[in-house]
């Protein structure tokens, strides 16, 4: 058989899905590969002209406000006729964008897998034709760290099934950049120290503005679509205000729902290295929206990611409390202390204002005569206030390592103050500490400690030993915070209580922790 036979051959058997290999040499043992289309015909057309008139009509429907300095996007990834329009958004932010690289990050449904996986093949097939890999930029990458591997797990087939998660991004792409390189990334732990892994990396080779980040990312799946909507608002919310701590933590912890979570928080870490802190939600819509039937709906976001004017880390929206909502989280709070003493049971409780049943933040702090007497609190959004003030204050009686539990012959002499917090925001630059009005959370590795915007100011603290007593509560050395594996995040807290008049001692330093939602202040 000839040369020219056996490439023949070869070619037909690229179709079938196969490697292509080196004609000349015959041998496949230094071939690229092609990843082949493993969803084509399901997820979205197979024939090239029926794609093209489908994607180009989604985009053509879609209007999206005018975007500069897009760094990443996030968009859904189901069938095209539930999710596509929905993508579309995100993709039409990028028209007119003179984009040559693409990295697109998606999760994992089909394997298990704990690293980040880079394909290491030469490029992606779609009916549209193929999409060569940029080579170079993914072996920069992978040596960034360890965590990050040439692998197929996640690109190859497993099985019968393919991940359409990475693939049904790429047709979109097709249409509106034409020509681009692909760096094709496939998650398959999706923890925070991961995604920060995986984020700084990626910061670290982009050069210039012909890169953009795609994370691929549903949202909710199969729940009333009433119950659907509550569910995707906390997380498209959470986005917005760039809490991307708190995101990681809820989809850990499926508290939140979104397949690609750990994709998004990549790209928003990745994003905010390269200057983006602006996310803006383009579109939002489920399963439901097309189909009709609302009783088990998946729901599908497009967001971008853009870059924006300097800004403090308290950036995001003001967060205040009407007097009878301030009276009301106090009474939960001293009825749940109450409670547990006397009855040894958790206190039931209700709410009627919708400010009160939004998930934040909060901390509860109980003195005794003015002198602390225990201070406990969730950091993570996983309940609603006035079910955090709840819980938070029992444990602050309890639970507080430091002290004795609470009696009940010291109820009646216990004051209440309650902390809520704001979102928390990474700090890029200590200058953005404000002492007196941000509090901190120190965080390298599972070490973590939290002080509250009132703890520098009672203790007369400057901003560098407001900084190293935070070390300190995480359980880690003075100066930590200037290490590169270190993040700092900040927050503010409205802060009120039975008396306004506030001072207690500094707190012993307490072991870092490994509960990302509980912790001293």
């Amino acid at each position: 058989m000839t040369n020219r036979s056996l490439c023949r051959l070869l070619a037909l058997a690229v179709v079938a899905g196969a490697l292509v290999v080196n004609c000349k040499s015959g041998s496949s043992a230094d071939a690229p590969k092609v990843r082949q289309p493993a969803v084509a015909g399901s997820f979205y057309p197979a024939d090239p002209k029926e794609l093209e008139k489908m994607v180009d009509q989604f985009l053509a429907a879609a209007v999206v406000p005018p975007l500069k300095d897009v760094v990443a996007i996030a968009s859904p990834h189901a069938g095209y006729v539930y999710s596509g329009g929905v993508a579309a958004h995100a993709y039409a932010a990028l028209k007119g964008r003179k984009i040559q690289r693409v990295v697109v990050i998606a999760p994992s449904h089909f394997e298990a897998f704990g690293f980040t996986s880079v394909f290491e093949g030469s490029a992606y097939a779609t009916p549209l034709g193929q999409v060569p890999v940029d080579r170079a930029f993914a072996a920069g990458l992978v040596k960034q760290n360890s965590s990050i591997r040439f692998s197929g797990k996640g690109h190859t087939l497993s099985g019968e099934q393919g991940e359409h998660a990475l693939e049904v991004q790429l047709p979109f792409l097709q249409r509106v950049l034409g020509r681009f390189q692909l760096v094709p990334i496939v998650m398959g732990d999706p923890d925070y120290d991961t995604c920060r892994a995986l984020g700084r990396a990626l910061a670290k080779l982009i050069q210039g503005n012909d890169t953009v980040i795609v994370a691929s990312s549903d949202l909710s799946h199969y729940h009333p679509y009433g119950e659907a909507v509550k569910l995707d608002r906390k997380t498209l919310r959470a986005i917005e205000e760039w809490d991307y701590l708190s995101m990681a933590r809820n989809f850990e912890r499926r508290i939140w729902e979104a397949c690609g979570g750990g994709p998004i928080v990549a790209a928003m870490i990745a994003a905010e290295q390269l200057g983006a802190r602006q996310a803006t939600v383009l579109k939002y819509a489920n399963s439901g929206d097309v189909t009709g039937d609302r009783s088990r709906v998946v729901g599908y976001g497009a967001v971008a990611f853009t870059r924006a004017q300097a800004q403090r880390t308290s950036a995001s929206p003001a967060f205040s409390l009407t007097p009878p909502e301030k009276a009301e989280l106090l009474s939960i709070a001293r009825k749940s202390v109450e409670t547990a003493l006397k009855e040894g049971k958790l206190y039931e409780c209700s709410t009627r204002s919708e400010t009160l049943s939004q998930e934040r933040g909060a901390f509860v702090t109980l003195k005794k005569r003015g002198e602390l007497r225990g201070c406990i609190g969730y950091v993570a959004l996983v309940k609603p206030l006035y079910q955090t003030v709840r819980d938070v204050a029992r444990f602050a009686a309890l639970e507080d390592h430091r002290f004795s539990p609470v009696t009940a012959k010291e109820l009646g002499e216990l004051e209440y103050e309650i902390s809520v917090l704001s979102p928390l925001r990474r700090v890029l630059d200590v200058t953005e500490i404000h002492v007196g009005e941000h509090g901190l959370v120190m965080k390298r590795g599972d070490y973590e400690g939290l002080l509250l915007p009132q703890v520098p100011t009672e203790q007369g603290w400057e901003l560098l030993t407001f900084l190293d007593q935070t070390c300190l509560k995480a359980g880690l050395a003075p100066g930590s915070w200037k290490k590169d594996d270190t993040d700092i995040f900040s927050f503010t807290a409205l802060v009120f209580g039975e008396r306004d008049k506030r001072s207690e001692p500094p707190a012993p330093p307490a072991p870092g922790s490994r509960s990302p939602e509980a912790g001293l202040f």
